[in-house]
């Protein structure tokens, strides 16, 4: 975008006072900004679908639809349009799934204020927003003879079930957050659970706290 011209800037996250806070932390080192807010996945598309913007700021744990689904949306509906996760879950276990799908970077939420702004003007400038750790962990991973923990190995529906069953979601509610049928969740619990040498929706969620993966 040009420098002159005001930043568009879509906040996503559930939490009304998380935004707020997040906008005030925006409009100080941008104070020219628009800044738009949606508190959903359907709130995300019609935002992004009845208007311009210049980038997304997207936390994963959205209350309708995993943000990972939300993410491949947004990048099919307009790939051009840069997403920077900002998550309070791990960069570490998390930041390279999210690059895989097409996203311009993840910030934690747990990261001081100037690199939240940092991240921003490098995504804005048409870069790419990696911190130190999680670029060492991306060289590995292209690295031969490097061995990836299990879930780097699965896929992005994989993945989504993954982090709602260790976020504690029975199969219903999963089918019913991602649109699938209850059958078609089951099928994909029973290829997570053997991809991950795993037995019960109980290791998955031992999984997922010893990872980080949920809150």
């Amino acid at each position: 975008m040009k420098p002159d011209v005001p930043p568009r800037i879509l906040l996503v996250d559930d939490h009304p006072m998380m935004r707020a806070g997040v906008r005030q932390l925006l409009l100080r080192d941008f104070p020219t900004a628009e800044i738009g807010e949606a508190g959903s996945a359907r709130e995300t598309l019609g935002a992004v679908h009845n208007g311009h913007w210049d980038i997304v700021l997207l936390d994963l744990d959205l209350p309708d639809r995993s943000g990972l689904d939300l993410l491949k949306d947004l990048k099919l509906a307009d790939p051009r349009l840069p997403v920077l996760v900002v998550s309070g879950l791990a960069e570490q276990e998390l930041g390279l799934q999210v690059l895989r799908q097409g996203a311009a970077g993840f910030c934690s939420k747990t990261a001081a204020a100037d690199q939240l702004a940092a991240a921003v003007r490098k995504v804005l400038a048409g870069g790419r927003h990696v911190s130190t750790a999680l670029a060492e962990k991306l060289a590995d991973s292209l690295g031969a003879g490097v061995d990836a923990v299990p879930h780097e190995q699965l896929s992005s529906r994989e993945m989504q079930i993954l982090l709602s069953i260790a976020g504690g979601r029975s199969v219903g509610e999963i089918a019913t957050q991602l649109s699938l049928s209850v059958k078609t969740v089951s099928t994909y619990r029973t290829r997570l659970l053997t991809k991950m040498g795993m037995r019960t929706n109980a290791d998955l969620m031992r999984y997922g706290m010893q990872h980080r993966l949920v809150r």
